[in-house]
């Protein structure tokens, strides 16, 4: 059994289909919904461009987290008051360094909305936000698609060539996905004034203007 066996439609998908799951996945907050996994899977073998897959895969990833910047720079509830008192602290730190956290959070698997939705409250430049999210998101894709397209699934097959059942194998996919999104859960609630008072005292600065 290969990776290909478990999800034998996702080389049929195309650009649109790609392009639609990379914009909506990326659309839902706090809710990890890996994209990525499709953009692998038709980098393999010589069936799209490269090229296209990785841009295709930033673009849409970036303007869908635009959408949710812009949403929570407008001040609409994604998060409530409760929440943000806590993570208030959060919101300066990822302000000072805002380019550099959304970049960061682009191009990494973390879930990068604890990260845009703070600086779209923080009210942080929206063109900045976006050219630091798309590049971000640019050094991801590409990432992606070249280790996928040049090495295959020839790390992940030799892991699941022996497993007969298929379903132990879903099971830990989706298992991933909700550790991580009970992990973001925990981080919204953790008390960020007592967290980062003590490395970052400046980010309790109540004078200025949330």
């Amino acid at each position: 059994m290969s990776f290909l066996d478990l999800f034998p439609l996702l080389h049929d998908v195309g650009y649109v289909g790609l392009a639609m799951i990379s914009f909506f996945g990326s659309l839902i907050p706090f809710v990890p919904i890996p994209s990525f996994l499709l953009l692998a899977t038709m980098a393999t073998g010589n069936h799209f461009d490269l090229n296209i897959l990785a841009i295709l895969s930033a673009i849409t990833a970036s303007i869908a987290k635009q959408i949710i910047f812009y949403a929570s720079y407008g001040g609409r509830k994604i998060i409530n008051e409760k929440i943000r008192k806590r993570m208030r602290p959060f919101e300066r730190l990822v302000k000072r360094y805002g380019a550099v956290a959304a970049f960061i959070a682009a191009a990494s698997p973390i879930p990068d909305d604890l990260i845009y939705i703070p600086l779209g409250l923080a009210r942080y430049n929206p063109l900045k936000f976006f050219i630091a999210t798309f590049t971000g998101k640019i050094v991801l894709s590409y990432t992606v698609v070249l280790i996928s397209h040049f090495f295959g699934y020839s790390i992940l097959d030799p892991i699941i060539e022996n497993t007969d059942n298929t379903n132990v194998i879903y099971f830990g996919v989706f298992s991933f996905i909700f550790l991580l999104s009970i992990s973001i859960v925990l981080i919204l609630k953790l008390d960020w004034s007592r967290i980062l008072g003590k490395i970052a005292p400046w980010t309790l600065n109540k004078d200025d203007e949330d």
